[in-house]
């Protein structure tokens, strides 16, 4: 008889935590992996759409601004009852994000005012040292 190594998930986890590469692949991967957890946790569309967005924007901005060569930045998303929480911890504690005016000629720098729009509460931890998380929690219908 053959044997194969499986990994077994346990649906009624209800956290999910990753290093990743602080580069855009590690931001992409991000992404992929958070809708697949939204997915097998049947987090509802509209809000697995949002928190793509939410996800996408966070990793992107670890994988920009909180980029310290060697270093992983952590995707941790979890769902209680009533709210979704997305968290990305990156290592430069130095450098805190915040919302600031975009230049309306950049390409750049709307990504702080696109989460305050899209969560329904987000902000940024220090610590422990060297590290930050920047979090965006969003509520959750009752089904």
């Amino acid at each position: 008889m053959n044997q194969q190594n499986t990994t077994q998930v346990h649906t009624s986890t209800r956290h999910f935590s990753v290093l990743l590469s602080p580069t855009p692949r590690g931001a992409r991967l991000a992404r992929l992996l958070a809708v697949e957890w939204m997915r097998d946790h049947e987090v509802p569309y509209g809000v697995t759409e949002t928190a793509t967005q939410l996800v996408a924007e966070l990793a992107a901005n670890a994988a920009t601004h909180g980029r310290v060569a060697g270093r992983s930045f952590r995707l941790a998303l979890s769902a209680r009852p009533g709210v979704l929480r997305v968290e990305v911890t990156d290592t430069r504690s130095e450098k805190l994000p915040r919302a600031q005016p975009a230049c309306p000629e950049g390409d750049s720098g709307r990504g702080l005012i696109l989460v305050g729009a899209l969560a329904d509460r987000w902000g940024v931890e220090r610590g422990p040292v060297p590290r930050k998380t920047v979090w965006a929690e969003m509520d959750l219908p009752h089904l």
